[in-house]
């Protein structure tokens, strides 16, 4: 049997248990209830200004929990459920897709809405990576994005920027996905290659079946009514300088002092004896670790392509 010793004054409850049995504890997320046998409840006069101690006997406890209020993870979307859609298709999503791009690379959530809202059918154009919301009701979450664009003098190519995955989703294989729809969008619509740059990610597009290339002029909007002569008119590549070239010392004249004889011409130069190596011929090898190319910002790139 337990023994409960009570003493006047501030309450204290001193526990004293047998040392023949264990007192064991159960608690849930329920309500806690205390039942007292009804003649064993001893009665106690407790001043109000004194609050109760209780003090337990330290040992064994037992701790339950219900299994019915465990919390429960959100499960990550599945790759087969995932659909792609222009953004001008679904305003309503305009706003979380901003926030995605932003949350990578920081920018005016206006400029951001701006620059979104200008996607359409007629390029440049924005595609959302789209999975089903857990409510049914509610609206398809955005997990990636992608823009596609125009490439100046070669109408069968597009120009891919701003590839983004959330980052809670990174590394399950939503950014192959993102990539794999965005070949199968631009071959139902003509297109037959896609250019992009990247500064980190050569291996993750090598591995997509993307190679290094030269760069590309996008287009930043398209009209039919824009004649041809303007869109050539646009930069392509910066023109060669002309090779520097060394002046020819042997051809100056000998220098005349102020009085008396010429003075003599100086020796002539000895000649080179270093022979420079040869000029490889084709195009400059190219590789993966290094590159000279270099985005606005002075970040070394590597532009890649590949035939869809």
């Amino acid at each position: 049997m337990q023994e409960l010793t009570l003493s006047p004054g501030p309450a204290k409850l001193n526990s004293t248990l047998d040392p023949t049995h264990r007192m064991e504890l159960i608690l849930s997320t329920s309500p806690a209830e205390l039942t007292l046998d009804p003649a064993c409840q001893p009665k106690l006069p407790l001043d109000s200004t004194c609050q109760p101690e209780m003090t337990f006997n330290p040992g064994p406890t037992e701790l339950t929990l219900d299994p019915e209020h465990q919390p429960e993870e959100t499960p990550a979307p599945s790759l087969a459920e995932l659909t792609l859609e222009p953004v001008h298709h679904r305003p309503e999503l305009l706003d979380a897709c901003a926030d995605l791009i932003n949350d990578q690379w920081p920018r005016s959530r206006a400029s951001r809405l701006h620059s979104l809202g200008q996607s359409s059918d007629a390029f440049p154009l924005c595609l959302m990576l789209l999975s089903p919301h857990p409510t049914p009701e509610a609206a398809p979450v955005v997990v990636g994005h992608a823009r596609l664009s125009r490439v100046l003098n070669q109408p069968q190519s597009l120009l891919v920027e701003t590839v983004v995955v959330a980052r809670a989703l990174r590394g399950r294989g939503f950014g192959r996905r993102l990539m794999e729809g965005l070949e199968v969008f631009a071959r139902a619509r003509g297109f037959r290659k896609l250019h992009l740059t990247t500064h980190d990610q050569v291996h993750f597009y090598t591995h997509l079946g993307y190679r290094l290339g030269e760069p590309v002029q996008g287009l930043v909007f398209t009209s039919r009514r824009l004649p041809a002569t303007l869109l050539n008119a646009l930069p392509t590549a910066p023109s060669p300088q002309p090779p520097w070239k060394a002046p020819n010392l042997t051809a100056q004249a000998a220098p005349r002092g102020p009085k008396g004889p010429p003075l003599p011409p100086p020796p002539p130069l000895p000649e080179c004896l270093t022979i420079s190596p040869p000029v490889p011929s084709g195009p400059p090898s190219k590789s993966l670790l290094e590159t000279q190319y270099q985005n606005v910002r002075g970040r070394p790139i590597f532009w890649m392509e590949k035939d869809i």
